[in-house]
């Protein structure tokens, strides 16, 4: 089915097939409902803007001439994945192990899949979308840089959205980086540090025969 052709945005993944399966299964009624309150979003709103912008790495998602999918990790400073209009996302692509994997699949096939995970608030943005490298355009690389990142930049990659949907928590394991982890340890350090004083006077005390502080008497 031609993107032109689709009655709802998540037609991009509820295929006739789909659909079937989700018939026989019994959750079709619930979905085609949510396909006639307006379906999945296509558009950038301002929560998908705040969590593009919070995001260090995303998973995508190309797929072969003969269908064969090939999922690669992406990762950078967080904003390195950028709104560029309501429908537009960009990032450098930066150099890396030279397969070309995805920019090769691209070639032949444009769609592509992301996952967004924000795994420390256990939730996750899909996006369904097309695919494209740019090359020697330093405008739009400059557009996409992220200031003070060690990297090389080689191209730029636009994705066009067609569809983007959110999903529950559910098995979504907690996980943190440095960067979240970092206030709670400075807070637990200046706590440890400040208590190794108080015991360091009260030891000064001690031995100076001098009466302890009567929290501890």
């Amino acid at each position: 089915m031609h993107p032109t052709e689709r009655r709802y945005t998540s037609d991009v993944a509820f295929t006739p097939a789909v659909k079937l399966e989700q018939e026989r299964r019994g959750s079709r009624d619930g979905y085609a409902k949510m396909e006639e309150r307006g379906g999945w979003r296509s558009r950038v709103d301002d929560q998908l803007r705040d969590y593009v912008a919070e995001r260090d790495s995303f998973y995508l998602a190309t797929v072969s001439s003969d269908g064969h999918p090939y999922i690669q990790h992406r990762g950078g400073p967080a904003g390195f994945l950028k709104v560029l209009d309501d429908q537009t996302l960009g990032f450098a692509d930066f150099a890396g192990n030279r397969q070309y994997i995805s920019i090769g699949n691209a070639a032949e096939n444009d769609r592509v899949n992301l996952f967004l995970m924000d795994y420390a608030n256990r939730r996750r943005v899909k996006v369904w979308g097309r695919i494209r490298f740019v090359e020697d355009d330093p405008e739009l690389l400059e557009r996409l840089i992220v200031p003070g990142y060690r990297a090389k930049p080689e191209r730029a990659v636009l994705i066009t959205i067609e569809a983007w949907d959110t999903n529950c928590p559910q098995h979504i394991t907690q996980r943190f980086s440095e960067a979240e982890l970092a206030p709670v340890f400075h807070a637990y350090e200046e706590r440890i540090a400040g208590l190794s004083a108080e015991i360091e006077e009260l030891k000064t005390r001690l031995r100076a025969g001098q009466p302890g502080d009567e929290r501890f008497s």
